[in-house]
């Protein structure tokens, strides 16, 4: 084969591989753009059921009973137990609980399979009888969904103005008060969840508040009942580094 010849053929087969490379590049583009679009879809749906049948002013149900407002949203899902809603940002989801934490990873409220997953609670907190550190759990979207606008809470101005946070439960609605946000790792065990001594949570409480990035005038003490936001962040490790947001929670009266 003459030298012109080799050329052309390499020519082909780098053309050939280009063309490969830009159709998968489109195809996996595409499926992207429609998980996204399917997901802000599903969403929209149990916002709306939840608005339809939400009244702000009933904050508790009978003893067992579960609140209306999710009835309507058991009858998708029964391990729907909250609602999380965080004023000036995309947060007005639905928290699903199951007996672990992989089960909502990258399934919806639908049960279908979805890259942004769900809003999950751990699955070792008890939705009828808290622990005092309540931990919800959901991914960082590039589309801006699910946990993502967390991330405004790295902005000082954001911090200081909107440091409400509506936690609505299946049986009682509580505000939370934001106190504490970070970059971390996984090596820092800020989500557990039992603690042997009042000592032992107190010391937890006060690390959380130190790692703070702006300093709060929130007080908690060991007392208090926390709720702690985890997302996926990659400021300080790309596979284990989390951002985090923690409010101290008050049950509505």
């Amino acid at each position: 084969m003459s030298g012109k010849k080799i050329r052309k053929w390499l020519s082909n087969v780098v053309i050939t591989i280009c063309i490969g490379v830009f159709i998968y590049s489109a195809y996996e583009l595409g499926s992207l753009g429609l998980d996204y679009y399917h997901n802000r879809q599903v969403l929209a749906d149990v916002q709306d059921i939840y608005a339809t049948h939400t009244n702000r002013s009933e904050t508790s149900a009978e003893k067992g009973e579960i609140r209306k407002q999710f009835k309507e949203l058991h009858k998708i899902n029964s391990d729907i137990v909250g609602w999380l809603t965080i004023d000036k940002t995309k947060i007005n989801y639905p928290i699903l609980q199951a007996d672990n934490n992989e089960h909502y990873l990258y399934r919806n409220y639908k049960e279908e399979n979805s890259r942004a997953g769900s809003i999950f609670m751990d699955y070792r907190n008890n939705v009828a009888s808290y622990n005092r550190n309540i931990i919800l759990y959901g991914h960082n979207m590039k589309d801006g969904t699910m946990f993502h606008n967390l991330r405004k809470y790295t902005d000082k101005d954001f911090f200081t103005n909107h440091r409400n946070v509506f936690f609505d439960t299946i049986y009682n609605s509580y505000d939370a008060e934001v106190f504490s946000v970070y970059h971390t790792t996984t090596d820092f065990d800020y989500i557990q969840t039992d603690f042997a001594t009042q000592d032992e949570y107190k010391q937890l409480v006060e690390e959380i508040q130190d790692k703070s990035i702006f300093k709060s005038d929130v007080k908690v003490n060991e007392n208090d009942t926390i709720i702690t936001l985890s997302t996926c962040d990659y400021t300080l490790d790309p596979d284990e580094g989390r951002f985090v947001v923690h409010a101290k929670i008050s049950k509505q009266e």
